[in-house]
This record gives structure tokens, sequence and C-alpha cells, in this order.
């Protein structure tokens, strides 16, 4: 593999690699602070988690390295004594994950594999202290004195969460965890291609929390971003620019007055957002995504009155009638069919998709995201006939359906 070493620091020994780099990092006890694998690396199977989280920890008087995978539903622990430190780090690098984040007492380190194999280390000092507490303060990913949270009023001056603004933070910094590792795995993938801006556009931004959000998490993560939130909304666009100015991002984050449907832009958007756009908001804002040819979509519904109001005139499939006799029961049912029907639809047209709990309901009943990454693999006819069967039984004509699929495809 070639070896390309940014920042201006030294290329390592050829012999050693990027990984090898990485593999030292991990290693070191007295200076690791946190890293983080995800994605894919080209080539290789997909890992067994989504992500690992790797740092070290102090048990009963003995430095350990705690490795933390993640699936869709948990976290699974382990901690590792000093005797089989370097074969769990091995066995660790070996899985494959296409994209490494390591964070030390005196740099950060960005590792990630192109479409052919190329390893790219990006370097950058940085002082940070190493916690090693079992019991420590829970890692965030959104630092609340970030300047962009002081300025929409989320955090105060001195860089403190509001408590009245705690479930809106909490919203904003689980959606950047579910943002960063699913880019990350793209861009190892080759859907994204490296060397140039990466284009981003959030549909339906309204007051923009998550669009900054999502600015502020990508730039820092070494990306050069250029960034777009939509909404048909004068007033919130006026407000937004204006935060933007004052955060001075205007020259890379804009936002523009038009509707989802009739939003035109200069570039096509490798990652595309829709989050809480209401009712069928959101499966424009797929369709919108799905024909620009997005290779990563983040779509979080909001309200599902569409496929609500079509259950109301019809006759639910035997046994199924008393899921639509109750008001509630029916709305919620709708809520789970909408969702599983746009992931099906999705995965008809090249797009794997995963549909995951982005933030605990107590913050945000609206708490279901739908994360796509296009492969532009065929449909197969089961994946077909599965999708046609659910909506003949029902009844139903979803939205996105009716915008992405061939006629002879839509009930």
């Amino acid at each position: 593999m070639q070896l390309e070493v940014r920042s201006g620091e030294p290329a390592q020994p050829e012999e050693s690699g990027a990984l090898g780099v990485v593999r030292a990092a991990l290693l070191d006890r007295a200076g690791l602070v946190r890293a983080l694998g995800s994605g894919r690396r080209r080539g290789t199977e997909a890992p067994a988690y989504l992500r690992a989280e790797v740092r070290y920890v102090d048990l009963k008087g003995q430095r350990h390295l705690q490795i933390t995978e993640f699936d869709e539903r948990q976290a699974h622990t382990r901690n590792v004594p000093a005797e089989d430190l370097e074969k769990a780090v091995d066995e660790l690098l070996d899985v494959g994950y296409g994209s490494w984040h390591v964070e030390t007492t005196s740099e950060t380190l960005r590792l990630r594999y192109t479409k052919k194999g190329k390893e790219l280390l990006h370097r950058q000092e940085d002082t940070r202290e190493q916690q090693t507490g079992h019991d420590r303060v829970k890692q965030r990913v959104l630092d609340p004195a970030a300047p962009f949270l002081i300025e929409l009023g989320i955090s105060d001056h001195q860089g403190r969460v509001k408590p009245s603004r705690q479930a809106k933070y909490k919203q904003i910094e689980e959606f950047c965890k579910l943002l960063a590792p699913a880019l990350d795995e793209a861009v190892a993938a080759g859907r994204i291609a490296a060397g140039r801006p990466l284009q981003v556009v959030d549909l339906g931004c309204g007051n923009a929390y998550l669009t900054l959000a999502a600015y502020h998490l990508l730039t820092a993560g070494g990306h050069d971003v250029r960034m777009t939130g939509i909404d048909h909304n004068p007033a919130a666009r006026k407000r937004n620019t204006r935060v933007v100015e004052a955060l001075g991002w205007e020259q890379h984050l804009r936002f523009l007055d038009a509707t989802i449907e009739g939003a035109e832009l200069d570039v096509q958007p490798d990652v595309v957002l829709a989050l809480h756009a209401c009712d069928t908001a959101t499966d424009d804002a797929l369709a919108r995504a799905v024909r620009w040819e997005a290779a990563l979509v983040l779509a979080a519904p909001c309200c599902h009155h569409d496929i609500q109001k079509q259950l109301r005139s019809v006759t639910p499939p035997a046994p199924y009638a008393l899921m639509t006799r109750y008001g509630i029961v029916r709305e919620r049912f709708a809520d789970v069919l909408t969702d599983s029907l746009r992931a099906a639809v999705l995965r008809q047209v090249g797009y794997r998709v995963e549909v995951v709990q982005f933030v605990d309901s107590q913050h945000t009943p609206r708490n279901l995201l739908l994360r796509a990454a296009r492969t532009g693999a065929k449909p197969t006819p089961d994946l077909r006939a599965e999708y046609q069967a659910m909506v003949d039984e029902w009844h139903v004509r979803p939205r996105l359906a009716q915008l992405l699929l061939d006629p002879e495809v839509v009930s």
C-alpha cells in the first residue's frame, strides 16, 4: 500500500505504514486518549461491529485497554490486561475498519483508505489529557463550549449547556454520533471521491441546529466542507445567515430560500440530510437525494399523516383489524409501516438502508433515523415481491414509491 502523510509531518518508514503509526498509538499506554475505528476497508469482510472505541482504564491498580464495540442496539465492552495488549490491538486492526480516528496527548491521527487501497494519514498537533478512570465522564462528540452552540443559545457563554436546552443538545450530539462513522464508511468504500470538497445539503433545515452541527463536526474531522441549508422560510434563512456570519463560516455554509422539490444546486451533493421534515416532505427529500445519487442520506421522519389517512379507509388483512381499530394504535402502526416501506423503496433504487434510534424517546418522540448508503445494487425479484405483497395487503400507496419506482411497481 502507498502511504501519504499530511500536515507537514515527516513520513513514517515505509515498512511501518500508516497502520503501523496507528498501532503504535494504540499501544501507547501513557499517551492514548481515545481511538475510534469505523467503516469498512475495501476488499475486506464487513466488520462484525459498526465501530469500535478504544481507551485505557485503570482497574485495581493495573492499566487495561478498554475496547467497546458497537452494534445497532448496544455496546459490548471488554478490558484487556497488559500481557494480552499487543494481540488484542493486532486483532482489532485486522478487523478491516475503513478509517481510524486516534487522539493522543500530543496529536490527532486520522487514517482512511481510498478506493484503491491507498493509506491517507492526517496528523495534527493537539494537546489533551489522558483520562483513565473507569467511571469517567461520558465522552462527548460535541464540546458544549463549541462557538456555534453558544451562538444558537444552547450553551451559555461559559460553555455550559443550558438546563432548558439539554434535550436539544442531546438530540444534536446523538445525530453527530451516527453521521461521523457513516461518512467515514462512505469515504473508505470510495462512494465519496477524495481530493475535493465534501458537498452536503440539509433539506428542510429550519433553524439549522443540525446543519451547523454537521458542518462543525465534519470540518473538525478534517473534511473540506461545502454546506447548503434549504428551507422555504425567509425569516429562518435570515436568522441562520446571521448566525453563520457571526461564526465566520459564510464562505462555505449558505442557506437557500426554496422548497425541497424546487431547490436548484450547482453541484451534486455527496451527503443529504433531512431531519424532521413533516409528513411527505420526508419522501420529497429522499426522492431528491436519490435523483442526485447522493452517496449518503440521513433522514429522521416527523409526522406520518399520509399513510394514517389511507389506513382509515381500508379493510385490514386478516387477522390485523385490531391494529387499525383504535386511533392511537393506528397512528403508531402507520409510523412503523411508513418507515418500513420507505426503507423498502430505497433498497429497490440501489441503497443499503438501516433504520436506527438516534436519540432516546425522552428527548424527542420522533427518534427514528433512516441511514441510507448508495451501493447501486439492482433489486432482486424477492425484494420487489416482498414490497409489493405488503402494499397490496394493506392497500396503501406510499408517496416515496410514487416518486421513485416504475409505474408497474407502484400499487
